[in-house]
């Protein structure tokens, strides 16, 4: 046996001594058992992992086996390291983060919390290459399996990962990845150049898709290496001498392998290399899965270098193919038009008729808008004579006879009414100025006048108001009630003087 071995039989012992404890009694107190049987039911548990579960003899719901399979894997997988690409990176509003590690055949939920993430200096992105520390557990309210981390670092490739995000983006901001700078493929080209490595699997399969499918190209190797520190400029010269000799299409291809393997192709100076190439080129490099900076650059973009070798042959049976659907098009446009225009011909047939035929249509026409005719004239008249009437009854309400009578009597009637009106109207004046005379008795100096009292006029008719308005000597008019005398000032008592009441 193994040390490894050995150690997961040790660690799976506490384990199952942990989950007997926990899943069977809740008191501590209780367990009353001595150390040869623990270890008798402990070897049990481990030959039968049934047995260890309990289903023997009791039946689980599913949060109790939730539960247990938590405890379980949490007391085994305590501590691990894990290495995987990080995808479906999510940040909520809570600081956790959540995020799928995987790698090529398998992934794991990864969950970190937010006092272990507020630790992590690293910016987090999908497809980053990381590895995590922490252990193994399971939400037992959905029963996925999913790893609580507590450390996280970049790994294997990390660097080589932000190094190729880092160009990526700057390239993209350039506007090397457009599709304006993309050129289109020939659809039938002569002459193709590889840029490869002349031994290895790949230029076998590209002579062997053009063997196949199109044995009359003309391909031609620019042999370079696409692996190691001596790949780059290799490869940024063989795309020159290639781009230099006037060929067709150009195909950049190499197999597969890891990023270090691959990242002769994320140098910048072959990205610039492939965008300065006046050549369309196809880039195929790695599997499927494998996403070069020189991808991004190429004018198209094969995932493998057999499918860029399909893209550029053109397949004598698919073209036998096309020819023979073109065919079959043809041949069914022609019976299409050549039935319509039988139908046509048919249709302007029927529609040709003889001269007879027509005169006798038009004669029958001729009497029938005669027939609606002669209705429309009768319906005109009775409609005429019914007006007719209805203005006769009209005029003969509005005829000047009648309204003169109904004018006269209302003559009449305003005559009889006029005298009454006026002599009511006499009346009234009558009274009214009888009440305006004996308001003005009330009000008129006349009146006082003839209760003994005067009015003093100067020479220019202006009443004398007070002793101040005149002078010794001034000669006044006096105007009693029944008179006028002629007085003259002899002083003036600016003092008042108070006089008897008469």
């Amino acid at each position: 046996m193994t040390a490894r071995n050995r150690r997961w039989r040790k660690a799976a012992q506490l384990s199952a001594a942990r989950w007997l404890v926990k899943a069977r009694w809740t008191d501590a107190k209780q367990i009353r058992f001595p150390l040869g049987r623990a270890r008798l039911i402990i070897a049990a548990m481990l030959k039968d992992p049934f047995q260890r579960l309990n289903l023997d003899r009791e039946v689980l719901t599913v949060s109790q086996l939730n539960g247990r399979a938590r405890l379980l894997l949490e007391d085994v997988f305590a501590q691990v390291w894990v290495e995987g690409e990080i995808s479906n990176l999510a940040r909520p509003a809570s600081g956790h983060v959540y995020f799928t590690l995987k790698d090529r055949n398998a992934q794991v939920r990864c969950a970190l919390f937010r006092q272990n993430a507020a630790r992590i200096r690293q910016v987090l992105r999908d497809g980053l290459a990381v590895r995590v520390r922490g252990k193994v557990s399971l939400f037992e309210g959905r029963g996925d399996y999913q790893l609580i981390l507590d450390m996280l670092e970049p790994a294997g490739d990390g660097a080589l990962r932000l190094a190729f995000e880092a160009l990526k983006e700057k390239l993209a901001a350039e506007g090397l990845f457009s599709a304006e700078r993309k050129a289109a493929l020939p659809a039938h080209p002569r002459r193709i150049g590889i840029v490869s490595s002349p031994t290895g699997a790949v230029i076998r399969d590209i002579i062997s898709v053009f063997r196949r499918r199109a044995p009359q190209v003309e391909l031609t190797l620019i042999p370079t290496a696409v692996q190691g520190r001596e790949a780059t400029g290799q490869i940024v010269r063989a795309l020159q001498l290639a781009d230099a000799q006037g060929f067709d299409a150009l195909i950049l291809a190499r197999g597969g392998g890891s990023l270090e393997d691959l990242w002769c192709f994320n140098e910048e100076a072959v990205a610039r290399a492939v965008d300065a190439c006046v050549t369309p080129i196809v880039c195929a490099v790695g599997h499927e899965t494998d996403v070069s900076i020189a991808d991004f650059v190429a004018d198209v973009r094969a995932p493998t270098p057999s499918a860029a070798a399909e893209l550029l042959a053109p397949s004598s049976a698919d073209l036998q193919q096309r020819l023979n659907g073109l065919q079959q098009r043809l041949v069914l446009r022609m019976r299409d038009r050549l039935h319509r225009d039988a139908m046509r011909l048919d249709g302007l047939t029927r529609r040709l008729r003889h001269p007879g035929e027509r005169l006798q249509q038009q004669a029958q026409r001729i009497d029938d808008l005669e027939q609606r005719l002669l209705r429309a004239l009768d319906r005109r008249l009775c409609s005429g004579q019914e007006r007719l009437a209805r203005l006769e009854t009209r005029l003969a309400a509005q005829h000047p006879g009648r309204t003169l009578n109904l004018l006269r009597q209302r003559l009449d009637h305003l005559s009889s009414r006029l005298p009454r009106a006026m002599q009511a109207n006499i009346k009234g004046r009558r009274q009214q100025l009888q009440g305006l005379a004996q308001t003005l008795n009330v009000v008129s100096p006349l009146a006082t006048l003839s209760r003994g009292y005067s009015i003093l006029l100067d020479d220019r008719g202006q009443a004398i108001r007070s002793a101040s308005q005149t002078q010794p000597g001034q000669r006044l008019k006096a105007r009693l009630g029944d008179g006028e005398l002629d007085v003259r000032v002899e002083d003036n008592h600016l003092q008042p003087v108070t006089l008897p009441l008469l």
